[in-house]
C-alpha cells in the first residue's frame, strides 16, 4: 500500500525550519507548539526516519531531514499551484518587483525561486535601487510591490532593526574618521553623518559609492567604516563607547492599490522572508 503524506504535516515541518523555531512555526501555521510537535513526531514516525538531532537545546536537522525538506518544498509548491489554479489565484504575466540593494543581496534569489514554483507562468520584471526611487515607480504605476528602508515607526514597516557600526575596531580611534558610503539618497549615509556630527567627531569620506559590493569591499579592506543593519552580516561590528550611537530603521512594504490575490499572496510572502532572515537557528521553545 503506498504511504500517503499529509500535507498540513509537511508544511508544519517545512515551517519549523523556515521559521527557525517551534513557536515561529505555530504563528504560522496556526497551530499550538505541543500540535505541532506531535506532528514533527508523526512524519519521522510515517517515514522511519529521524528529521532533527539534538545539539544541546537546538535542534538541526539530520541529513535525512535535508532531503525530506527538499522534496516536501515541491511538495507545498505543487499543493499551491492546483489550489491556485483552480481558485484562479494563478498569477501570470509580469510581476514588477522593487528591493534596495541590502535585499537584493540577501533575500532575492530565494524568494523568486519560491515565487517562480507557485507560479511557472509568472514574468518578472525586478528593480533594485534607492527607496525613494522605488517609491516614485510605485507612484507612477511602473512597479507593483517594494521592499525598501524607512524612519522608525513607519506606518508600512514589517519590521525593525537598529543601525549598527561596522569596520576595522582600529579606525574610530583616530582624529579623523575615515567614513565609507554609499552616494545620495541614503538614510544610512544621512545617519552616521548626523550621529559623528552630533557628537563633535571629525570624519573625512574616503569612499562614496552607489554599489552596496564597493562598499563592502572597501569596509572588508580596513579603507573605511561605514553604517547599516545586520543585512550587512559577515563584516566585523564596532561596538561600544568607540562611536556614537545610531536610530533604527524600519524595513517597509509598499504595494500599489487593487493587488489581485496572487500579488496580495506574494506582499505576505515577501513579509514572511523578511521576518525570517537572521533566524538560522531552530530552537526549542
Amino acid at each position: 500500500m503506498a504511504l500517503n503524506l499529509p500535507v498540513d504535516v509537511l508544511r508544519s515541518f517545512v515551517a519549523v525550519v523556515d521559521g527557525g523555531s517551534m513557536l515561529r512555526a505555530s504563528e504560522r501555521v496556526f497551530l499550538s507548539q505541543p500540535a505541532i510537535s506531535l506532528q514533527i513526531k508523526r512524519l519521522e514516525e510515517l517515514l522511519q526516519i529521524p528529521l532533527f538531532r539534538r545539539e544541546g537545546r537546538r535542534l538541526v536537522l539530520t541529513t535525512q531531514g535535508d532531503d525530506v525538506l527538499i522534496l516536501a518544498r515541491e511538495m507545498l509548491a505543487l499543493n499551491d499551484r492546483i489550489v491556485a489554479t483552480l481558485t484562479g489565484e494563478a498569477l501570470g504575466g509580469p510581476v514588477r518587483i522593487g528591493f534596495v540593494q541590502d535585499f537584493a543581496e540577501t533575500l532575492l534569489q530565494g524568494l523568486l525561486a519560491q515565487l517562480v514554483a507557485l507560479h511557472p507562468d509568472v514574468r518578472l520584471e525586478v528593480r533594485v535601487g534607492g527607496t525613494p526611487q522605488l517609491l516614485d515607480l510605485l507612484e507612477s504605476d511602473r512597479l507593483d510591490v517594494i521592499l525598501g528602508m524607512g524612519v522608525a515607526g513607519d506606518p508600512a514597516a514589517i519590521r525593525e532593526e537598529p543601525m549598527r557600526w561596522f569596520g576595522n575596531a582600529g579606525l574610530p580611534v583616530r582624529d579623523t574618521i575615515p567614513l565609507a558610503v554609499l552616494e545620495r539618497p541614503c538614510r544610512f549615509r544621512d545617519a552616521a553623518i548626523a550621529a559623528l556630527e552630533a557628537a563633535g567627531r571629525p570624519y573625512q569620506l574616503v569612499v562614496e559609492t552607489p554599489s552596496l559590493s564597493v562598499l563592502r569591499a572597501a569596509v572588508r579592506g580596513g579603507v573605511g567604516i561605514t553604517c547599516r543593519t545586520d543585512l550587512f552580516g559577515g563584516l566585523p561590528e564596532i561596538a561600544g563607547p568607540a562611536l556614537p550611537a545610531l536610530p533604527s530603521v524600519s524595513y517597509v512594504l509598499h504595494k500599489r492599490a487593487r493587488l489581485p490575490p496572487a500579488l496580495v499572496h506574494l506582499c505576505d510572502l515577501i513579509a514572511e522572508r523578511v521576518q525570517d532572515i537572521g533566524e538560522l537557528d531552530l530552537h526549542v521553545d
